[in-house]
Formats: structure tokens, C-alpha cells, sequence
């Protein structure tokens, strides 16, 4: 690299602003861009806006032709909520801000100030479509679907290539689909369907517009199998997992949960739903992280030891699921129970030398 070249990273990488606090490493450069040019476009914000998403975008574009790997740094939620506040000190009526923060702030159950934010915003810039699909995304996560709709639908007149909005309104559909399939005594297949099938042109073009979309695309590949479409499907969950390498731990696990669900539900295959839910679990991720995984198999097991309470390898699987959650000696008995089923299976007998171990040098401490 260049000494000029140097000069200017160095001052591009001091361009650091509520676009770019909050990114991943594996972050979709060519979106964030697209993001900006709307911005731009739209002439949005205060006196200055647009002069700062130049400026953005000139950032982005630079490092997306020079580097997605090496980009930024992780933040966690509380750093992304001091940031905010420390934004708004300097933009105090920044309605995209705002809505950013109140949705940070119901995640940490702090819905008084988040509540205040989100009427802040509307009422300084309610046509803004980054204020309406953050406004939209609460409304969401706190089950008022119908008014989220409305918020997102709004927000992608204004902002077409979304793959954002079309995604949280993708999420919405989905909502809407699942409420329709629990009512009782009767559900509308009519009414499932056309939900379904707007969820399914969302997602779509969530991933047209980011192709690197992989959640949605296994969120699709899901809804395709719904439709009995099991071959697209399939084609789906392969390329995926060809992108695994790409995927945090996170997505990674999400994937192999979809397609293990995929396998469960849709191709009555329960050794290969057991797989891909394992491959899930054994992810290192937080114990709280791996509880869908976890419960999936926790089914699977409790299923097969009622058709006979002697399954070994039912039994084994819950000492697996006891061992990734940190629970040994729960772990422990579960396999002893399994040996006792299977007496020479070395597999079991590895596992539970392994975990005798860790509990005897545990309790040595």
C-alpha cells in the first residue's frame, strides 16, 4: 500500500457513524451502500445529511474494493446503545436515530424511553422509510402486526430496494401465517395460503436484492416445502450450506436448524433431522443460543424413548443435548443409561469417561 493510499484509510476509517457502529464482520457492503444512495437520493435528515452519506458511501465504496473480511469490529448491544445516545447529544432531532435507539432500548426492556423515541420520530419525520421500517420492526417484535405492516409497507414505496423492509415484511407475513394455522377449532387454508404466499414474494425479493441473504434464503427454502415445492427446496439448503464457511457461528446454526427442520417436517426424515439439529447444537455458542437446537432433539428423543424406554441411542442423544448445555452430570446418567442399553457401544463408553473426568476434576477444585 501506498504511503498516499495509507493517508486516506486512515482518514476514511475516522468516519464512523450510526451506519457503521453496529455492523458485522460479514457485513454486505454493496447493501449498505445501496442503503446510503437512498439516502442521498431521498434528501433525508437534517440540514447536512446528505453531505455526511457522501461521505459514507465514499467510505464503503472504498473498502468494499479494497477489503466485507477485514471490516470493523463486533459490538455488543449495550456499546450500540451508548453510541446512539451519544449520537443524538450531537443530532438531537435525528428521527432515524431515534427510531434506531427505541428499538435497541425494547430489547433491553427499557419501553418508557423507547416509547418516547419512537413518537419523537414519527412526529419530526414520519414519512422517512428508515424511520417507518424501525418503527415498523417494533411494532413487530411487540406482536402489533398490523400496524408493522402498515409502517413497512409505507417505508418501501419510498425505499424499493430494501432487502431490509422487504425482509421485516416478510417476517410480518410470517406472523400472520402461523396465527392463522393456530386458530381453533377451524383455520382458513385459503387464508394460510395467501399469507404464505406474500411472505414467499418477500423473501424473494429480500435475496434478489442481497443475493448473500443466507437466513432468508433458508427462511424460503422453508416456505417452498410448505408449498410441497420439496426439490426447490432442496436446491436452497445445498447452496446454503456451500456458504456455511462464509456464515458466522449464529447463522450457521440457524441453517443447520432450518434444515433439520426441513427434514423433520416436510421429508419425514428424522436421522437426518437429527444430524443437522446436532450440528446446530454442538456450535460453540451460548447455552441460551442453542435452545431451539436443543429443544429439537430434547422432541426427537422424548418421541422414540415412548415407543421404547429402552433406545439407546434416545438416550445417548439427551446426554448429548445435557453435555452442550454445560449440564455433566445430568449428561453422565443419561449415557450411563444408554451403556446399559447398549453395553459395548464406544462411542457412549468415550463420552461418559470423558465427562467422569471433568466431574472428578471439578469437584477436586
Amino acid at each position: 500500500m501506498t504511503e498516499g493510499s495509507s493517508a486516506l484509510l486512515r482518514r476514511l476509517q475516522q468516519l464512523q457513524c450510526h451506519f457503521t457502529w453496529d455492523l458485522k464482520k460479514d457485513v454486505d457492503l454493496k447493501n449498505l451502500s445501496t442503503r446510503l444512495q437512498d439516502h442521498i437520493k431521498l434528501q433525508l435528515g437534517q440540514r447536512g445529511a446528505v453531505a455526511r452519506s457522501y461521505s459514507f458511501l465514499a467510505y464503503v465504496r472504498y473498502s468494499f474494493h479494497s477489503s466485507g473480511h477485514n471490516y470493523f469490529w463486533e459490538t455488543e448491544e449495550p456499546l450500540s446503545i451508548k453510541q446512539l445516545h451519544s449520537a443524538l447529544e450531537l443530532n438531537p432531532d435525528d428521527a432515524v436515530l431515534q427510531s434506531m435507539l427505541a428499538v435497541k432500548l425494547a430489547a433491553y426492556k427499557k419501553y418508557e424511553e423507547a416509547v418516547g423515541l419512537l413518537k419523537k420520530a414519527l412526529k419530526t419525520d414520519p414519512d422517512n422509510p428508515h424511520v417507518s421500517r424501525y418503527v415498523g420492526k417494533y411494532f413487530r417484535n411487540h406482536h402489533r402486526l398490523d400496524e408493522s405492516i402498515d409502517m413497512l409497507e409505507r417505508a418501501l414505496k419510498r425505499a424499493t430496494q430494501s432487502s431490509f423492509i422487504h425482509h421485516q415484511l416478510a417476517l410480518c407475513y410470517k406472523r400472520k401465517k402461523i396465527a392463522e394455522q393456530s386458530r381453533k377449532p377451524f383455520s382458513s387454508q385459503r387464508e394460510v395460503r395467501y399469507w404464505r404466499r406474500c411472505c414467499i414474494r418477500e423473501f424473494e425479493m429480500a435475496v434478489k436484492i442481497k443475493p448473500t441473504f443466507h437466513l432468508a434464503w433458508a427462511d424460503l427454502a422453508l416456505l417452498y416445502a410448505e408449498e410441497r415445492n420439496l426439490r426447490r427446496a432442496e436446491e436452497i439448503f445445498q447452496q446454503c450450506l456451500l456458504k456455511l464457511p462464509e456464515c458466522n457461528e449464529r447463522l450457521s446454526q440457524a441453517i443447520h436448524q432450518r434444515y433439520g427442520d426441513f427434514h423433520y417436517h416436510h421429508k419425514r426424515n428424522e436421522a437426518q433431522a437429527i444430524v443437522h439439529y446436532t450440528k446446530g447444537l454442538l456450535i460453540p455458542l451460548k447455552k441460551y443460543e442453542k435452545k431451539v437446537c436443543a429443544k429439537k432433539l430434547k422432541q426427537i428423543a422424548e418421541k422414540l424413548l415412548a415407543r421404547n424406554p429402552g433406545d439407546g441411542e434416545a438416550l445417548a442423544l439427551l446426554g448429548q443435548v445435557a453435555r452442550a448445555e454445560g449440564n455433566r452430570k445430568e449428561a453422565a446418567e443419561f449415557y450411563e443409561k444408554a451403556l446399559n442399553c447398549d453395553k459395548d457401544n464406544e462411542e457412549y463408553l468415550s463420552a461418559l469417561y470423558e465427562l467422569r473426568l471433568q466431574l472428578q476434576g471439578s469437584s477436586s477444585d
